[in-house]
């Protein structure tokens, strides 16, 4: 995906393509999006989630169980992004684990096992570090992916709630080095440079404000009535889409 259509003296690359695993209402999709990559499938089980993702993605391929998914047959994309479900990590829950039939991980790596994309991104609840995430790092070694990961919080992005949650990105063995100078996602000294901005300046987007008709606060995706029933468990986009930049950075590295 890199290097197509480049100018004499003027590197160029195309969109990096997007593969989206429990799409949900679309907040990692909206959020690579605007950090200027093209989505070209989603899978989604939920009736209510399908319905935001054909509104918003009219045009994108969609997918519903994802346990019947025939990989084989679906299009390769350059990255493959997913937060599956955390129910059985969550401390809210029972924890339960990989003995929890909601833990869709296995899932996970048998799409990225046939598709092989060259970028990873996971998202879940930090209660997966204490109860799974070595079935993860485990699962994308024996796959030949590296992986850096880092908790990030909403409001070290500008919102008025904490909101926590890790991240993970994953590229094959040997694609970027984490100690190069100017190679890495650098995610440790970004999070702590926006945890010391002034709280003041980061509430000025009035996007970012609560909402009082909602029992919840807003995460960054528009249309109210859309996201109401799903809010709970959406990711947040700027989040995603600093992420995504980061990941774009990569690439013009490497141009």
């Amino acid at each position: 995906a890199v290097g197509a259509g480049r100018a004499v003296g003027a590197p160029t690359m195309t969109p990096l393509t997007v593969g989206s695993l429990f799409s949900g209402i679309g907040g990692f999709d909206l959020g690579l999006e605007r950090a200027g990559m093209t989505v070209k499938w989603q899978v989604e089980i939920d009736p209510y989630c399908l319905k935001v993702l054909e509104k918003h993605w009219p045009h994108v391929t969609r997918y519903t169980d994802i346990k019947a998914v025939k990989w084989e047959a679906v299009e390769p994309v350059d990255l493959i992004c997913g937060g599956f479900p955390c129910q059985p990590v969550s401390v809210a829950g029972k924890r339960e684990g990989t003995a929890d039939e909601r833990w869709l991980w296995p899932e996970f790596v048998r799409c990225l096992s046939v598709l092989r994309p060259r970028y990873v991104l996971i998202e879940n609840v930090p209660g997966l570090f204490t109860a799974g995430f070595e079935h993860v790092v485990s699962d994308l070694a024996a796959l030949r992916y590296d992986a850096e990961w880092q908790t990030l919080s909403a409001c070290a992005f500008g919102a008025p709630h904490a909101r926590e949650r890790l991240f993970l990105v994953a590229y094959p063995v040997g694609e970027f080095s984490i100690t190069e100078e100017g190679r890495d996602l650098d995610w440790k000294i970004f999070y702590q440079e926006q945890r010391t901005e002034s709280a003041d300046e980061n509430r000025r987007c009035t996007w970012w404000e609560a909402e009082p008709a909602l029992s919840r606060v807003a995460h960054g995706i528009p249309a109210a009535t859309h996201r109401r029933p799903r809010l709970g468990n959406a990711v947040v986009p700027q989040v995603v889409e600093w992420i995504g930049k980061r990941i774009m950075a990569q690439e013009v590295l490497a141009l």
